[in-house]
């Protein structure tokens, strides 16, 4: 017997090869869940013995819609492809000059696996989300058309959330405790805690035994060959342990038979103002994750303020040595705070010269969800957490976009690219599609949603940023060799001046203290 030709990555999964030998047999060639390869055999008729020998690559999904169909007719699956391969020549399919069988093979079987491909392809999806948080992947992929059949995170205050919110919705605490995935499950998403991603990246595999929690994730999808995956983390997982990490992670994706593709997108593209960039992975045996990703792309829009517009800045004034966080008409990326519950809002300067951070309402807004969608939180901890559950959460807006993705692909857009010469350097964008790894020049907006502005969202319910906390970031950011708007500074001191003058007699003297402390670094540095 000759040996077996497996089919080629293709856009197309039925497309046909052929060897130069002529035994009459037709090969399926599919992966199983506990990824081995498995080959259906079944002589062909006469009618096909004039063919060569073929292979039909398969995804998953459609394999096993045709062994269902096999199992109904009770006959083998092979006879189901020997069905349509017939069917073919029996309609006047004939062989290419080179003995490979025509094009119309492929729509021949297609008419047998419609209800497959359907199956496969653009359609609602059964969502197991893992370390859920406030279910900000959840929420977007529902508002899509998409069901949840499983929520996982350990977090009490996440869980408190996503009960109140996802009631009807199984719960699960740990997912180092989780046996698998529910089987209905056709789209696994997680995103993982970043610093765990460092330590894996030192391991020899994804599976291996220190590779903590991302190896549970991969644990879990190994055990269930769940058809689609997605992914969210921070940009910074491109960088991690030089670059190691994200090679572990697709190298592992690869090994399990899994196309990927990853985009860096900002949060401001769905138009929220929130400057939020993330990665987000895509991957699946049964498709081209591209047509998810890449099938949108926005042309640039110019900034508000450089179109004379009055705007509102959002900063960090918890910063100011190294970094600013400075963001025109939008916040900084909204943080978890500290590990203990203490909140890190951004502060806001408005265009009436003003200085405010905004409600712990206005920053679950920014991020996509509706008001007080924390509040059930609150049973069991303390206000505070609030804002750490909303900074660690996806914005809903993103996720949106990609369930609508899920629920009508399109093709790949036409965009610049470079092959991957090594895993030290990831781009912020890329696939593993037809050349190998394959770096994409795609911008961080795929789509431009008219945004709202900043100051009309939060200023109703923003507090004024302390004496004490304004002191502080400017004497901050006067050592600092930064360089800041020319209207900045004297914003900041404007603003200083204005809360001083409301400050009752102990909370002045202890701004003069902050101020007496700057003058003498002051003098001292001069």
């Amino acid at each position: 017997m000759s040996r077996f030709l497996p089919a080629q990555n293709s856009r197309d999964p039925f497309e046909i090869l052929t060897s130069t030998a002529d035994i009459p047999i037709i090969v399926v060639h599919s992966r199983r869940p506990n990824g081995r390869a498995m080959r259906q055999r079944a002589r062909r008729p006469k009618s096909l013995q004039s063919c060569t020998r073929t292979s039909v690559s398969l995804p998953i999904l459609v394999y096993s819609e045709l062994e269902r169909l096999a199992s109904k007719r009770n006959v083998s699956l092979a006879w189901v492809i020997r069905d349509a391969a017939e069917r073919y020549v029996v309609d006047g399919g004939e062989q290419s000059s080179d003995g490979q069988l025509g094009l119309g093979f492929s729509s021949a079987l297609r008419r047998v696996t419609t209800r497959a491909e359907a199956k496969a392809h653009g359609l609602s999806h059964r969502v197991t989300g893992l370390f859920a948080g406030i279910g900000g992947i959840e929420l977007g992929l529902q508002k899509a058309g998409h069901h949840a059949a499983l929520l996982c995170d350990n977090d009490p205050a996440a869980m408190a959330v996503l009960e109140a919110k996802f009631p009807t919705v199984p719960r699960h605490g740990d997912v180092i405790t989780l046996d698998r995935v529910p089987k209905e499950t056709t789209l696994v998403s997680a995103g993982f805690p970043c610093q765990d991603l460092s330590q894996a990246g030192t391991t020899k595999g994804i599976a291996g035994s220190r590779s903590g929690l991302v190896g549970e994730v991969f644990r879990l999808i190994r055990s269930s060959s769940t058809p689609w995956i997605l992914l969210e983390n921070v940009p910074f997982m491109l960088q991690l342990a030089q670059g190691e990490a994200m090679n572990v992670i697709t190298s592992a994706l690869e090994d399990l038979g899994y196309s990927w593709a990853y985009r860096v997108v900002d949060s401001r593209a769905f138009g929220l103002p929130q400057r939020r960039r993330r990665v987000y992975l895509i991957a699946s045996n049964v498709a081209d994750p591209r047509t998810i990703l890449f099938a949108d792309e926005a042309p640039s829009v110019p900034e508000r303020e450089k179109n004379g517009h009055p705007v509102a800045y959002g900063f960090y004034w918890t910063e100011g040595l190294r970094g600013l966080g400075w963001a025109v008409d939008a916040v900084p990326t909204l943080k978890g705070g500290s590990t203990i519950g203490i909140p890190s809002p951004p502060a806001v300067l408005l265009t009436d010269g003003r200085i405010v951070t905004p409600a712990i309402e206005d920053a679950e807004m920014l991020q996509g969800f509706p008001r007080n969608w924390t509040k059930s939180a609150e049973r069991v901890g303390k206000r505070t957490l609030r804002w750490k559950l909303v900074g660690n959460a996806v914005s809903v807006p993103a996720s949106h976009w990609i369930g609508r993705r899920l629920r009508n692909p399109l093709p790949c857009l036409e965009f610049a690219t470079r092959t991957m010469v090594d895993h030290r350097h990831w781009p912020t964008a890329a696939w593993n599609i037809g050349a190998g790894r394959t770096a994409v020049i795609a911008s961080e907006f795929p789509i431009h949603s008219r945004r709202r502005s900043l100051e009309s969202m939060i200023a109703e319910r923003a507090t004024d940023l302390s004496a004490r906390a304004t002191a502080g970031f400017l004497a901050r950011a006067s050592r600092a060799q930064l360089r800041f708007p020319a209207h900045f500074l004297p914003a900041v001191r404007a603003h200083l001046k204005r809360m001083q003058s409301t400050l009752s007699r102990d909370d002045r003297q202890a701004s003069s203290k902050v101020k007496s402390h700057y003058r003498r670094r002051t003098v001292g540095a001069t």
